[in-house]
C-alpha cells in the first residue's frame, strides 16, 4: 500500500487504435512537479488550459489541453493531472518518454481505482461497479453498474453493519454486567434485531441470482428434433449468418453461440443438435452436449416443427418457452401459443417481445439492490450463517464472537476489513487506466 502511494503513475485512459485526441492520466505525489516540467507553468486547478508539452531538451512534443487536479480533491484522491494530446502514436510515445524521464512510470490494470479505494474514494463494491460499468454492453446492465456505483449496494450494507454494530454493544453489555440487572427487555430487544437481520440476509441472498445473471449475461438454448429450424431461428435473432442452414437432418454437430442484446440484457443464444437417437458417433455426442446445455441454461427454446408437430420430451433446468416453427408451411400446432416463419420473419416480433420479458423477469430489474459477484455472495452466505449460530448460542460469549465474525464477513464486501488477499483479482481484470 505504501510503495502504491509514493509512485507516480500514468496511463491511456481513451480507448485503443487511432484516434484524433488520446487521454493520458497521471497520478500521485510528483504529479505537480511533472506539470511544471512539462508546461513550464502548470494551469489553475480544474482548468483546461492549451498548454505546450515539452521535452527535458525543451523540444516541444505536443499542443495539448492540461487539466490539474489537486488531491484530494481528485479521482485517486492524489495529485492528478490530465493532458488530452493529439491521437497520434508518435506524440503519445514523445510525452510517455517525457513522462519516464520525471521519474513517472506506466500504472499497472485498475492502479488509479485502486488508489482510489485505498485513498477512501470508493468502497470496494463501487470500484467494482466502475469495471463493470466499463465492461458493461447493454442498458440493464449500465443501470445496474450505475446503481452500484452510486452506493445503493453499499447503503444496505452499511445499515447492516450498523445493526451489527449496536447487536455487538449489547452483548458486550449483557458479558460486562451478567451480575446488574439489566433490563428483560435488552435481551428481547437484541433477538428481534437478530431475527429481523437473519431474515433481511435470507431475503437479500435468495434472489435467483439475478445480478449476477445480469453481469455475466443468460444462456438461452434453442432446442428441438432435426429440422425443426433451430439454425435458421438462431440467424433470424442474430440478425446474420451465424449458424449453416440445410434440409439435410444432423447438419449442426456442435453446440453454436452468439451473443445478442435482448431487451437490454446480454443474451448467449446456443444453437444445438437435433434432439433423436444416432448411431452417429458425432451425431451422438452432439446430442448429449445439447441435452447437457439444456438442463443449465436460463431458458430453454424448444421448437416444434408445424409440418410434424411432435414434442420430443425435453426436460429442462429451468424453464422452457415452447414455439412452433415453419407456421407459413401448416397451421400452428394445438397447444402451443407462439409461432413464427424465421425465414419471412412471421411471429419474430412476439417471439422478441417474450424473450425481452424472460430476460427481464430473470434478472428481476428495478428490484432491490442485488449482489453482483460471487464474491459478495460468499460473504453474505458466510455472514448469515454466523447469525444462525448466534441464534442458538447459549453463552452470551459466544454470540458477540459470532456477531462480530458476522460483522467481519460484510465488511469484507466493502472492503472495510480483511481485503488485502482479495484486492489483486478484484483490480487486475481492469483495464490500464483505470
Amino acid at each position: 500500500m505504501a510503495m502504491a502511494r509514493e509512485a507516480t503513475v500514468f496511463a491511456v485512459a481513451s480507448g485503443a487504435g487511432r484516434a484524433a485526441v488520446t487521454v493520458l492520466r497521471i497520478s500521485g505525489p510528483q504529479t505537480a512537479a511533472i506539470l511544471d516540467g512539462l508546461c513550464r507553468r502548470r494551469p489553475s486547478p480544474r482548468m483546461a488550459t492549451l498548454r505546450a508539452l515539452r521535452a527535458a531538451t525543451g523540444e516541444v512534443l505536443d499542443r495539448a489541453l492540461v487539466l490539474w487536479f489537486p488531491g484530494p480533491r481528485s479521482y485517486t484522491g492524489e495529485d492528478s493531472a490530465e493532458l488530452q494530446l493529439h491521437g497520434g502514436g508518435a506524440v503519445l510515445a514523445g510525452v510517455a518518454a517525457a513522462l519516464v524521464a520525471h521519474g513517472a512510470r506506466p500504472a499497472d490494470p485498475g492502479e488509479f481505482t485502486r488508489r482510489a479505494f485505498l485513498n477512501g474514494r470508493l468502497d470496494l463494491l463501487q470500484a467494482e461497479a466502475i469495471g463493470d460499468l466499463v465492461a458493461a454492453e447493454t442498458e440493464a446492465q449500465r443501470r445496474q453498474a450505475l446503481r452500484q456505483l452510486e452506493g445503493a449496494l453499499g447503503a444496505l450494507y452499511g445499515a447492516w453493519t450498523a445493526r451489527l454494530t449496536r447487536m455487538v454493544a449489547r452483548e458486550e453489555a449483557l458479558i460486562d454486567f451478567p451480575d446488574e440487572d439489566l433490563p428483560p427487555a435488552v435481551e428481547a430487544e437484541q433477538a428481534r434485531d437478530l431475527a429481523g437481520l437473519r431474515q433481511d440476509l435470507a431475503a437479500h441472498l435468495a434472489d435467483n441470482r439475478r445480478g449476477e445473471r445480469l453481469r455475466e449475461g443468460l444462456f438461452f438454448v434453442v432446442a428441438g428434433p432435426p429440422n425443426a429450424g433451430k439454425s435458421t431461428l438462431i440467424n433470424a435473432l442474430a440478425c446474420r449468418e451465424v449458424a449453416i442452414v440445410s434440409p439435410l437432418p444432423g447438419t449442426t454437430r456442435d453446440v453454436l453461440e452468439v451473443r445478442v442484446d435482448i431487451g437490454g440484457v446480454p443474451v448467449t443464444l446456443l444453437d444445438t443438435a437435433g434432439l433423436r437417437d444416432s448411431d452417429d458417433p458425432v451425431e451422438a455426442e452432439g446430442v448429449r452436449r445439447a441435452r447437457s446445455r439444456v438442463a443449465t441454461a436460463d431458458l430453454v427454446i424448444e421448437l416444434v416443427d408445424a409440418t410434424l408437430p411432435a414434442r420430443i420430451g425435453i426436460e429442462p433446468g429451468a424453464e422452457a418457452l415452447v414455439i412452433a416453427t415453419k407456421i407459413d408451411l401448416a397451421p400452428m400446432p394445438a397447444g402451443v401459443e407462439l409461432g413464427v416463419a424465421a425465414p419471412t420473419g412471421v411471429g419474430l416480433n412476439a417471439l422478441h417481445e417474450h424473450l425481452a420479458t424472460a430476460a427481464a423477469r430473470l434478472t428481476a430489474q428495478g428490484g432491490p439492490p442485488a449482489l453482483t459477484r460471487a464474491r459478495h455472495r460468499a460473504a453474505l452466505m458466510e455472514a448469515a450463517a454466523r447469525l444462525d449460530s448466534a441464534a442458538v448460542a447459549e453463552l452470551p460469549e459466544l454470540r458477540a464472537e459470532d456477531l462480530r465474525l458476522a460483522l467481519r464477513a460484510i465488511g469484507r464486501v466493502t472492503g472495510e476489513v480483511g481485503v488485502e488477499d482479495i484486492l489483486d483479482s478484484v483490480f487486475r481484470q481492469f483495464c490500464i487506466g483505470k
